[in-house]
């Protein structure tokens, strides 16, 4: 757990001297070593686990008796199916580790790595932009909420933070179609684009991405907002009982710089430390999310590669998905080192 630390002024220091030091460095390079053996061992587990499932994805074909048997058995060559699971699995590994190859779709008969390429930013725009609108609104709200504490204002910002945890993510994505139907075609309720987005002007481009994210974005931000802001009022509560913020109020400091400097300075460490959870918790969601909404990212893409048992894009779906996990949680932690300079990353759990 991240620890409290009293505001006190630091010695001025090159910003750039203090992310190029030996603890920063090692840190990164030691989680970069622990997550590749992380993204190995997940890998391993996931092609098993796969292995185990009854059938393959050859078994739908062989119901079609319009499809010869020759070209079943020339499928199952191919890719290599009618190997045991560890000579797979070697195949394919060594296949991305030294041409970051990772196979062919059965079902898009197109190589995975362009498959992902495709969608892994339309999932990292959905996951960056719902973490922004979360954050924006959510902090704000904590600390008011902290700051009113038992007035109107905090029980109504409780009430609404229990409704938004309490409402499940497939639910609220049910809720947004329904209110979608009803002002359209004000909302957008499929895809990542208009059928003219080819012929906009790049500003318009955007614009259109953007109305086309407004439901979706909505949709995993509830519950997380909901999250977050009753974390940022427990946070300040307690900030706001210590005794240096008692001392500075003494000093006759301005309330809003006792809240905004001294205040907030401590209580959002915790909720950054968190920030790369929150991270891997979005990407979960967004199978709901991309699903209702017919977004073109990357869960939307694992669901339907598990469906049709689609080996290797399974595979370099989970790996790829693993890899931003571990990134999102490498990226909180020097966020937190590079809010608080005084706090040592290898104390960061």
């Amino acid at each position: 757990m991240t620890q409290t630390l009293s505001p006190e002024p630091n010695k001025p220091s090159n910003k750039l001297e203090n992310w190029l030091d030996a603890e920063n460095i090692v840190y990164v390079v030691k989680r970069i070593l622990q997550g590749l053996l992380t993204i190995l061992l997940a890998s391993i587990l996931s092609f098993i686990i796969i292995q185990l499932a009854p059938g393959d994805y050859l078994d739908t074909l062989k119901q079609n008796p319009k499809i010869a048997e020759e070209t079943i058995k020339q499928l199952t060559n191919q890719f290599g199916l009618d190997k045991p699971w560890y000579v797979q699995y070697w195949r394919w590994f060594v296949q991305v580790v030294t041409q970051l190859d990772f196979g062919t779709s059965f079902v898009y008969n197109r190589s995975v790595a362009s498959l992902l390429g495709e969608r892994i930013p339309a999932t990292l725009l959905l996951a960056i932009s719902s973490i922004i609108i979360t954050w924006l609104i959510a902090i704000p709200l904590g600390i008011l909420s902290a700051v009113k504490q038992s007035s109107w204002t905090d029980k109504i910002l409780r009430v609404v933070s229990y409704l938004g945890q309490g409402f499940p993510s497939f639910i609220t994505a049910l809720v947004l179609l329904i209110i979608a139907q009803y002002l359209s075609p004000l909302l957008p309720v499929g895809n990542m684009t208009s059928l003219n987005h080819t012929e906009l002007s790049p500003i318009g481009k955007i614009l259109d991405i953007a109305w086309h994210m407004i439901l979706p974005t909505i949709a995993l931000s509830i519950t997380s907002f909901a999250g977050l802001m009753r974390l940022m009022r427990g946070q300040m509560l307690d900030v706001m009982r210590q005794d240096y913020i008692q001392t500075a109020r003494a000093k006759g400091l301005p309330e809003d710089k006792v809240i905004y400097v001294h205040g907030l300075r401590n209580a959002i460490n915790p909720l950054i430390t968190l920030l790369g959870f929150e991270f891997a918790s979005l990407l979960g969601g967004s199978f709901i999310a991309e699903f209702f909404f017919n977004w073109p990212g990357l869960g939307r893409l694992i669901l339907q590669a598990v469906t049709a048992q689609d080996l290797y894009l399974v595979m370099g779906s989970l790996t790829m998905g693993a890899t931003m996990l571990i990134v999102g949680n490498l990226l909180a932690d020097l966020l937190l080192k590079a809010v608080d300079p005084r706090i040592k990353l290898e104390n960061i759990k």
